[in-house]
């Protein structure tokens, strides 16, 4: 695949979780430094909320909801009054286990991935925030559960099991928050090291695209679960992706290594 690479923003501290807001600004996080970010016509601002922010997913109103992997909870930023609050902490009377990232189903359910510390032993979790703000865990005993995608019809639940080096498809029942017929769909490789499958993002023709942190590499996946391209990166450690709704843009891409925020825009024929 031909592409263009552009730099948006440089010298992030471990950005993640680009996200678009109703308004057309990008939202994305640093990890590590404690923000919040937001690019509109040009210019970048950072929002200090604290702890270990993570994944994004904003909803309608434009709130930004956000994981918190310092905090072990779900939180809500708004960005009009500049407030936040925590959502969730706790399932099955426990703390959540690092909430890493998180996605909004057709019904208005927010699923999230909590890895914890699953590198080595399969004890990570995926749950389900319902709309009558209880929580309850979906998916269990996996290794480091992260980044997570509804198909473009909302019928099915895609995630990455970073150290397993698999992406994992299942069908998604929204009104039971049930996850059902789970399977390895798509072994996407990884790294010789730490690293593997993170954040990820469908195009238009239900083709997924998945950074794979540790590789360079965002890994394009077809329908079927095969790897049919790549694209390359300015960097080692790409940690997640999405699609500009309002078409200024094609990909967005957060890069950890370099802290890079990037534009690929792909070749027309």
């Amino acid at each position: 695949m031909k592409v263009k690479i552009e730099t948006i923003a440089d010298g992030l501290n471990f950005p993640e979780g680009p996200a678009f807001a109703p308004d057309g600004s990008l939202w994305a996080v640093e990890l590590k430094g404690e923000s919040l970010l937001r690019y509109l016509d040009g210019k970048l601002e950072r929002f200090q909320v604290g702890g270990k922010p993570n994944g994004i997913a904003i909803d309608r109103q434009g709130m930004i909801w956000f994981c918190d992997a310092a905090e072990n909870a779900i939180r809500k930023f708004d960005p009009y009054q500049l407030k936040t609050e925590v959502l969730a902490n706790r399932v099955d009377g426990e703390v959540l286990a690092q909430p890493n990232d998180l996605a909004f189903d057709q019904n208005g359910n927010l699923l999230f991935t909590c890895p914890g510390n699953s590198r080595t032993e399969p004890t990570g979790y995926i749950c389900v925030l319902k709309r009558d703000n209880s929580v309850k865990k979906i998916i269990e005993n996996k290794y480091f559960p992260n980044g997570l995608a509804f198909t473009n019809d909302g019928k099915s639940l895609v995630f990455a099991e970073t150290y397993a080096h698999q992406l994992w498809k299942g069908d998604w029942d929204s009104q039971n928050c049930e996850w059902l017929n789970g399977q390895v769909w798509c072994n996407v490789g990884g790294p010789a090291g730490p690293g593997g499958p993170d954040g990820m993002a469908f195009d238009q023709q239900g083709n997924l695209y998945t950074a794979v942190y540790g590789t360079a590499e965002i890994r394009i996946a077809n329908a079927g679960g095969a790897v049919i391209d790549a694209i390359t990166l300015p960097g080692q450690n790409p940690t997640n992706c999405a699609f500009d709704p309002f078409g200024r843009y094609d990909l967005i891409v957060t890069e950890a290594e370099k802290g890079l925020l990037l534009h690929v825009s792909f070749e027309r024929k």
